[in-house]
């Protein structure tokens, strides 16, 4: 480490306002990829998928999914 830096702080020297003021230094440098619209997958495309017994009797009690 050259002695012109200084240690890195460790997180409990962190407090969230820096966190946030850090994150907002550093959006210029971060590009968003462009929207895309999601398209519907046909079910004979997915392959490979295991759903546990219990957890599709999970999803089959739930409302929104089952009925």
């Amino acid at each position: 480490m050259s002695k012109h830096m200084a240690p890195a702080p460790t997180s409990s020297d962190f407090t969230l306002k820096q966190l946030q003021g850090d994150c907002a230094r550093m959006v210029p440098h971060w590009a968003a990829p462009q929207a895309s619209a999601a398209s519907p997958v046909p079910p004979s495309h997915i392959h490979g998928i295991v759903v546990p017994p219990k957890s599709a009797r999970l999803l089959d009690a739930m409302s929104e999914y089952g009925d």
